[in-house]
């Protein structure tokens, strides 16, 4: 009886003690953990609007770069992030973000001055299945969307990712297996393209 009574005694402080070291933790952790994921925020909008960039660039040095050359507006219910290295119209990146097949996806999706040609797409948040829905982070599917307009031949907004059907101006292949994540991708950018267009109009 003392065995069992000792037994539970000392798991309970052990637990304890192991809980209250996992909660100093985190709370010594939380500051750089959320200067990671700003930086890595940052480091996306750079990317998308492709503002230049050292392979070496810190993440301090990536602040410095996007005060510099990024500037945030509001249009109307849309926060873009503009970027005008000359005095002309600049390219502006917005935010998408929606459910995934395993949980959130978020991203930043790019456009020309012209407002309706792709400039680029980046994730920085995905929990898709690595090898299949994961793929959407890879250079090779991102890179199809650079120059596909955001609007079809007949001047319908929205970019169609499928496997199906023939080439169109705004249509990129979809990763073999994972089709429901590319629905899923589809679905948030076509909402960030109606959003931007409707204050466009």
């Amino acid at each position: 009886m003392k065995g069992n009574l000792y037994a539970l005694a000392y798991a309970a402080v052990l637990g304890t003690v192991c809980a209250l070291l996992l909660t100093a933790a985190a709370a010594v952790t939380a500051p750089y953990r959320q200067a990671n994921a700003e930086a890595e925020e940052v480091l996306n909008i750079l990317r998308v609007l492709q503002v230049p960039l050292q392979d070496d660039t810190s993440a301090r040095q990536l602040g410095e770069v996007f005060k510099s050359n990024v500037r945030e507006e509001q249009r109307g219910d849309v926060a873009v992030y503009v970027y005008s290295p000359s005095a002309d119209q600049g390219a502006i990146a917005l935010r998408f973000a929606g459910p995934g097949l395993w949980g959130p996806i978020k991203g930043f999706l790019a456009l020309e001055p012209d407002m309706k040609t792709i400039r680029g797409v980046t994730f920085y948040e995905q929990e898709e299945t690595p090898g299949l829905g994961g793929e959407i982070v890879s250079s090779a599917f991102r890179e199809q969307f650079v120059g596909k307009s955001i609007v079809d031949q007949n001047g319908n907004p929205g970019i169609v990712i499928s496997s199906a059907g023939e080439t169109a101006p705004n249509k990129v292949d979809a990763i073999s297996g994972a089709t429901m994540t590319c629905d899923k991708v589809q679905a948030m950018l076509n909402s960030a393209i109606g959003d931007i267009l409707k204050e466009k109009n």
